[in-house]
């Protein structure tokens, strides 16, 4: 894929963070997500390429746009699938809660996987830790390998996990072994990218969130030399046989980074919508906004923030509450 698709993935999702945080704070997390899943629609229409939802909103007659299977852009090559994810963070947006994203990846045909619409187990960390951690090892020790590779002590590591019932084995463990927690209420793609985003002050991720937010986070974490991994967590029959359908018979296979994720040619971005570790969120002025962007490159490994200042006066689309 070359390189110039870069600053066009950015416009993406810009576009979508601008027309969702428009709803910041107003209790409407379906009227921001949809504002965001028009608006990445309409610029995905305008990029070379041509691309393929593998993750997304859901089948065709759950979602009128960005469904799976959907085709996006031009038409033109390069032949790519993508990963979207238009309003990470629904809840977040509508409490104007820190940490919402607007994000993406791009990889060349049959390079993601296909993760269903459930639960999936993760753990993740950075560059400096790969290598040193394991799903199945008990908390302390991924704890200790963690800390030893970061030259950190225990004491000085920040877990990220989100705030749920589920969790509550793992929150005593990490306590005990006197780490610091730092416990989320939705959205785990930024947190888990932070983890390999030096002063972003978290070190790691635990605990089960998303699948294919997994997938977006681990090709974030591909480009950038970090780990993940991860094992489907289903919760009825109707989890495992989605699973089926998209020709994942080992529900319990743990799934390494290459599994979740099997090339470098890989583009990510992701826009703040919210304050958060990793980004800022949109802010407005008098002439428009303010966006600030994580854009990578898997290739070559470029990691680049994009902090872009638009002018309504000349993008009028932007100015109208709930439209992109």
């Amino acid at each position: 894929m070359e390189r110039e698709l870069t600053m066009e993935f950015a416009r993406v999702t810009e576009a979508a963070a601008l027309a969702s945080a428009r709803w910041v704070g107003m209790g409407q997390k379906d009227a921001a997500d949809d504002a965001a899943v028009e608006a990445m629609r309409s610029l995905f229409d305008t990029v070379h390429m041509d691309g393929t939802v593998v993750i997304g909103e859901g089948e065709m007659d759950e979602a009128p746009m960005l469904y799976i299977g959907e085709k996006l852009g031009t038409g033109e090559k390069p032949e790519v699938d993508v990963a979207v994810d238009p309003l990470e963070g629904t809840n977040l947006v509508a409490k104007g809660m820190p940490g919402a994203i607007a994000v993406l990846a791009v990889t060349k045909r049959h390079c993601l996987l296909h993760a269903p619409d459930m639960y999936m187990d993760k753990i993740a960390v950075g560059p400096q830790a790969a290598g040193r951690i394991h799903l199945d090892a008990p908390v302390v020790d991924n704890l200790n390998n963690v800390a030893d590779a970061l030259k950190k002590r225990v004491q000085d590591l920040t877990v990220v996990i989100l705030d749920r019932p589920r969790h509550y084995e793992i929150i005593r463990q990490v306590r005990e072994c006197g780490a610091r927690i730092r416990l989320i209420t939705d959205g785990d793609v930024a947190p888990a990218v932070a983890c390999a985003i030096e002063g972003s002050g978290i070190d790691m991720m635990l605990g089960v969130g998303g699948a294919p937010e997994g997938v977006l986070a681990a090709a974030a974490l591909r480009c950038m030399g970090g780990e993940m991994q991860g094992r489907l967590w289903p919760e009825n029959d109707t989890d495992i046989e989605r699973a089926h359908k998209l020709g994942i018979t080992n529900i319990n296979k743990l799934l390494t980074l290459d599994e979740l994720v099997n090339t470098d040619d890989i583009f990510f971005a992701a826009t703040g919508i919210t304050e958060g570790p990793l980004l800022k969120g949109v802010t407005f002025n008098g002439d428009g906004a303010t966006t600030h962007t994580l854009v990578m490159r898997g290739k070559t490994g470029t990691v680049r923030f994009i902090e872009a200042k638009h002018f309504f006066a000349k993008k009028p689309k932007y100015a109208i509450k709930g439209v992109y």
